[in-house]
C-alpha cells in the first residue's frame, strides 16, 4: 500500500513537478538550445520558458550559466532567438487586456502547478508569464555580457539593431497621414488636371529591441495591479507614472503589499542586470568602452520617467525605517533573534536593498560621454546630456527634501547602530543595505553641494559623522569590509574641508555610542579618538585610509577648542608613530603623514593655543622628537632602526634565556661612536623587518597600492604650493633666527652612506639622503619650534619650583599669548578630496563588488561568470561562528533540534 503512495501524490503534483525535473535533461528541454541549430521563433519549444517556472529560484536552478555559455558557442542564433522571443512575449503580455492577472502569489503558483500536474486545462496567467520573461532575461544576459567582453557585436545585433520599414503603406495608413499634406502641396505647387508625380516610398526606423525593453521595464515599474494598487488605475490605462511612496515629489503613500514589493524587485533586478554590462569590461577600458545599456538609461530616458523613477527609488530607500507595508517579515523583524528563527528574505528588505543598489549604480555611472562636465580645474558638474539622474540629484533644493533625505539616512544608520550596540548581543541582524546607504550619502553630498551644506549646518551633522566613524571602527578588522572603511575615510575628508564642519566640532556628540568609548566631551574629541582607533589597531592593514583620515584632522585642527586629555594624548601618539625612523624610511609617501600631523599642531598654535592647553602641553613633553626632526638625516634614521632592532633581539634573548649574559658586541653597540663605525662597516647587516615595528603602542605599515591611490596622492598636495613639504608661516624675524640656529645641518651626516639597504624600504623603494633632504627641509616645524623655544624655559622653572607642576603648567598654557612671535594667523585652507580616473574606477568596483556578493544568495545572479572589472576570490565556505553567549544558546538549541529532526528522518 505504501509503495503506491508516491505515484498517487505525483499525479496530483505533491512530490514535485515532473516537467521541471525533466527540463535540464530531456531532449526538448534546455539541451535543445545548444543541440539543435536554428530553432525558429514560431516553434512551440519556446512556450515552456513562460509557463514552466513558478519562481526565480526555478529559473536559476534549471537554467545554468553553462547551458547558456554552451549555446552561445554551439548555437548562438538560438540564444538570440530566445532573447527576441522572450522580449516579444513580454511586450505582448503587457499590452494584453488580461494582464495583470488577478491571481498571484505563492498559493496561486502552487494551485497552478497542481492543476497542471493533474492534466486539467488552466487559464492563461499573464502575470506569471511576465515574471518568467523577466527571470529568463536575468539569467541569460549576464552570460551574454561575459562572452562578449569588450566586444559588443552580439549585443549590437540583437539589442540595438533597428529595422527599417516603409513609412507610406497602401491603405488606411496613407489615407490618415498623407492626404492632408498632399492637398496642401497641390494648392501651392501644382495646377488642376496636372499629372501627379508618384512619391518615392519613405523609410522609417523602428525602435530597437533594447529601447523597447527599457520602455517595457519602466512601464512595469508603474503598472497598476502589478507593482501599484489597482485602485489608482485611470480608465483602461494601467500604466500610471506615479511615485511609489510618499517623500520627495509625493505626499501620498499608495499602500504597498508584499506581492507588489516582490514584483518591483523582479523588475529592478532585471534593470540591475542590464546595468551590470560594465562589470565585464576591464578597469583599464571602463571609460573608453562605456556600456550602451547604461548610456541609454542615463541619457535617452524621457524626463518625466527619470524623475518618477528617481523619486520612487529614493523614497522607497529612505522609508526603510518607517515602512507602511505590514508583512510577517516586518513584524518579525522587531523581535530579538528573529534572524535565527525566521529564515528566508523579507520582500520589503529585498526591495529596499535593490532600490539602493540601482540608485548607487545610476549616480555613479560616468563613462564615455556620461562624464561630468569640467567647470574648472577642480570642479565637475553633471548635465542633462551627460547623466540625467546625477543632474536631477544636483537640482534638488527644497529644504523639506533635504530634511527627508537626512532623516532617512540617519534612520538607517541608527538601525545599524542598534544591531551593534544592543543589550542582547547578536539579537538583531545587521542591515543588508548599510554599505549602499553610505555610498548613496557620499554621492548626495558630492553631487549636491547645497545638500552637503544643509547636512553640516543641521543639528545632527556631528551625529552622522559619529555613526560613520563608529561603524568604520566596528568593521575595520574585517578584510571584506575594508573598501567601505576607505569610502568612509573619503567622506570624512570631504566633509572636513567645509567651514561648517569646523564650526560644529565644539558641539557635544548626541549619537548613542557604546560604553566602551567612555565619556566623549565634544565631536572633535570623538573624531580624534576614532581616527586613532582606526590607525592604531589595524596593524597596517588599512594604510590606504591613513592619508584621508590624517588630512581630515589637519582640516579640522584650526577649529579645535578644549580638546580633552585623552584626545590630546592620541594626537601626540599618532605624531610619535609617524616620526618613527623605520616608518619614515620604509615608504616614499610616509613623510606626508608626518607633514600633515605637524600641520595639525601648527594650526592649533596659530589659531587657538590658549583653548588647547592639553595639546600644547603634550607638544612640550615631546619636544625632543620635534628637535630631532629638525636635524634628521638618513644616517641617524638608520642608526635608530638598528638600535630598535638590537633592543628587540636582546629582549627576545632575555625572555628565552633569562640567565644568560649579554654579548660584548651588544654592549659595544650601546656606544654611539661604536654603533656609527659598525654601521659603516656592515651596511648589509641591517635587516629592517617591515612587519615588526612598534612605537608607543601604535603599529603603522606602508600603504598598499590600489586603483584609488591616485586621488589620495592628488589630495596630499598643499593648496598654496606645488610642493607638499613647503610650509609658509607668518613668524617674526627673531623667531626665524632661532629656527635657523636650531635647524642647522647635523654633524652626524655620513657622506659615505647616501643610500639605505634595500631591506629598509618596501615595494622596491630605497631611501636616499637626497630624498630625506627633499622632505625634511620642508617639514612645517617652524611654528612648533618657536612655540617650544618661547615657553620651555618658563615651564621648566614652574616644574622645578611649584608643588603641583602639571596643574600650574596647564593653567599657564591656558593664558598664553603668542602674538609677539606669531603676529598674524594664516588663512584656513582645507585639502579637499579630488576625484580622478583611478578613484572613479575604485568606487565603481566597490559598488559592483557589493552587488555581486549580495547577488550570490539566494539566486547567484552573476555567479560562474568571468567578471573583469574586479577580481573575484573564491574561499572555502566556513561555518558561521557565533561568539555571543545568548546567541550561542539560542542558535545551539535550534541547531541541535534541526540535527535531531534530520537524524530521525534518515532513520
Amino acid at each position: 500500500m505504501f509503495a503506491k503512495i508516491p505515484s498517487k501524490l505525483t499525479a496530483f503534483g505533491l512530490l514535485g513537478d515532473e516537467a521541471k525535473l525533466a527540463f535540464p535533461s530531456q531532449p526538448n528541454g534546455i539541451t535543445k538550445l545548444y543541440t539543435v541549430r536554428n530553432i525558429p521563433a514560431s516553434d512551440s519549444y519556446w512556450e515552456q520558458y513562460f509557463v514552466l517556472f513558478d519562481s526565480a529560484s526555478d529559473v536559476y536552478t534549471l537554467i545554468t550559466s553553462n547551458h547558456i555559455r554552451r549555446a552561445l558557442t554551439d548555437a548562438p542564433e538560438n540564444v538570440a532567438t530566445l532573447i527576441q522571443v522572450v522580449c516579444a512575449r513580454l511586450f505582448n503580455s503587457i499590452s494584453d487586456h488580461t494582464f495583470p492577472s488577478s491571481t498571484s502569489g505563492t498559493v496561486a503558483a502552487y494551485a497552478t502547478s497542481l492543476i497542471k500536474s493533474a492534466g486539467v486545462a488552466q487559464e492563461k496567467n499573464t502575470t506569471k508569464e511576465v515574471l518568467n520573461c523577466l527571470r529568463v532575461l536575468q539569467r541569460v544576459l549576464p552570460v551574454v555580457f561575459e562572452m562578449e567582453g569588450e566586444s559588443n557585436k552580439f549585443e549590437l545585433e540583437v539589442l540595438w539593431k533597428r529595422e527599417e520599414v516603409a513609412d507610406n503603406q497602401e491603405g488606411e495608413t496613407e489615407a490618415q497621414f498623407v492626404i492632408d499634406d498632399e492637398e496642401g502641396s497641390d494648392h501651392e505647387g501644382t495646377s488642376e488636371g496636372a499629372p501627379r508625380t508618384p512619391k518615392a516610398p519613405q523609410k522609417k526606423l523602428l525602435p530597437s529591441l533594447g529601447e523597447r525593453l527599457f520602455n517595457a521595464i519602466t512601464d512595469l515599474m508603474f503598472c497598476c495591479g502589478f507593482t501599484l494598487p489597482k485602485s489608482i488605475q485611470v480608465d483602461h490605462h494601467k500604466i500610471n507614472y506615479i511615485i511609489w511612496e510618499k517623500g520627495i515629489g509625493s505626499a501620498n503613500s499608495l499602500g504597498n503589499t508584499s506581492s507588489f514589493d516582490g514584483n518591483k524587485t523582479e523588475v529592478l533586478r532585471l534593470l540591475l542586470v542590464l546595468l551590470s554590462r560594465q562589470i565585464y569590461i576591464p578597469a583599464a577600458s571602463l571609460f573608453t568602452h562605456p556600456s550602451l545599456l547604461s548610456l541609454h538609461l542615463v541619457q535617452k530616458m524621457p524626463r518625466r520617467h527619470v524623475l518618477t523613477v528617481l523619486c520612487s527609488l529614493l523614497n522607497t530607500s529612505m522609508n526603510s525605517s518607517t515602512t507602511d507595508t505590514i508583512t510577517i517579515g516586518t513584524i518579525a523583524g522587531k523581535l530579538p533573534y528573529n534572524h535565527l528563527v525566521f529564515k528566508g528574505e523579507d520582500p520589503r528588505t529585498t526591495l529596499i536593498t535593490t532600490s539602493l543598489q540601482v540608485l548607487c549604480v545610476l549616480l555613479d555611472f560616468q563613462s564615455g560621454p556620461a562624464r561630468d562636465l569640467v567647470v574648472d580645474s577642480q570642479n565637475y558638474s553633471p548635465s542633462a546630456k551627460t547623466n540625467t539622474f546625477r543632474y536631477f540629484i544636483m537640482k534638488l533644493h527644497r529644504t523639506q527634501d533635504f530634511e527627508y533625505l537626512l532623516e532617512g539616512i540617519i534612520g538607517i544608520l541608527e538601525q545599524q547602530m542598534a544591531t551593534l550596540n544592543n543589550l542582547l548581543p547578536g539579537a538583531k541582524k545587521s542591515l543588508p543595505y548599510i554599505t549602499e546607504t553610505i555610498i548613496l550619502f557620499w554621492k548626495l553630498i558630492e553631487i549636491n553641494k547645497k545638500f552637503c551644506n544643509f547636512v553640516l549646518e543641521s543639528e545632527k551633522a556631528m551625529d552622522i559623522i559619529g555613526y560613520l566613524l563608529f561603524y568604520c571602527v566596528e568593521i575595520k578588522d574585517k578584510p571584506q569590509q575594508h573598501g567601505v572603511c576607505r569610502a568612509i575615510s573619503y567622506i570624512i575628508q570631504t566633509l572636513s574641508a567645509e567651514p561648517a564642519f569646523g564650526a560644529k566640532l565644539s558641539s557635544p556628540l548626541k549619537a548613542q555610542l557604546p560604553t566602551k568609548w567612555g565619556p566623549v566631551d565634544t565631536a572633535a574629541d570623538f573624531l580624534i579618538q576614532a581616527v586613532y582607533a582606526i590607525i592604531a589597531t589595524t596593524s597596517g592593514s588599512l594604510t590606504s585610509l591613513y592619508p584621508a583620515l590624517v588630512i581630515a584632522l589637519s582640516n579640522a585642527a584650526p577649529y579645535f577648542k578644549n580638546i580633552s586629555v585623552p584626545a590630546s594624548a592620541r594626537l601626540i601618539q599618532l605624531f610619535t608613530s609617524f616620526s618613527n625612523p623605520l616608518f619614515l624610511l620604509s615608504d616614499e609617501g610616509h613623510p606626508r603623514l608626518l607633514f600633515f600631523m605637524l600641520e595639525v599642531f601648527s594650526a592649533v598654535i596659530h589659531h587657538h593655543p590658549a583653548e588647547n592647553p592639553n595639546i600644547t602641553y603634550g607638544i612640550l613633553q615631546s619636544r625632543k622628537i620635534f628637535e630631532d626632526l629638525g636635524t634628521f638625516t638618513l644616517a641617524r634614521g638608520l642608526r635608530e632602526v638598528k638600535r630598535a632592532q638590537l633592543t628587540k633581539e636582546e629582549r627576545e634573548k632575555k625572555s628565552s634565556n633569562p640567565k644568560g649574559k649579554a654579548r660584548i658586541d651588544d654592549i659595544e653597540m650601546g656606544d654611539p661612536g661604536a654603533e656609527k663605525a659598525r654601521l659603516l662597516e656592515n651596511e648589509g647587516a641591517i635587516r629592517g623587518n617591515s612587519q615588526d615595528r612598534e612605537h608607543d603602542g601604535v603599529n603603522v605599515a606602508s600603504p598598499r597600492t590600489s586603483q584609488g591611490d591616485e586621488a589620495v596622492t592628488r589630495s596630499f598636495m598643499s593648496p598654496t604650493s606645488d610642493n607638499p613639504y613647503v610650509a609658509d608661516s607668518p613668524i617674526s624675524e627673531k623667531a626665524r633666527g632661532k629656527m635657523r640656529e636650531r635647524r642647522s645641518p647635523s654633524i652626524d651626516t655620513i657622506s659615505s652612506l647616501d643610500r639605505a639597504p634595500a631591506s629598509i624600504g618596501r615595494n622596491g623603494f630605497i631611501p636616499t639622503q637626497e630624498w630625506v633632504t627633499s622632505w625634511q627641509q620642508g617639514l612645517p616645524l617652524d611654528t612648533v619650534m618657536v612655540f617650544i623655544s618661547d615657553v620651555i624655559q618658563k615651564v621648566e622653572d614652574m616644574q622645578r619650583h611649584r608643588t603641583f607642576p602639571s596643574t600650574e603648567v596647564i593653567k599657564y598654557l591656558s593664558s598664553i599669548n603668542l602674538d609677539h612671535v606669531i603676529p598674524s594667523k594664516p588663512a584656513i585652507t582645507a585639502r579637499r578630496f579630488m576625484w580622478s580616473d583611478g578613484s572613479l574606477v575604485w568606487l565603481t568596483s566597490l559598488i559592483w563588488g557589493e552587488i555581486y556578493v549580495r547577488g550570490m544568495s539566494p539566486l547567484g545572479i552573476w555567479n560562474a561568470t568571468n567578471v573583469r572589472l574586479f577580481h573575484v576570490k573564491h574561499t572555502q565556505n566556513q561555518q558561521r561562528q557565533i561568539t555571543e553567549t545568548v546567541t550561542n544558546a539560542v542558535g545551539g538549541f535550534l541547531r541541535r533540534t534541526t540535527d535531531s529532526v534530520q537524524a530521525r528522518q534518515r532513520s
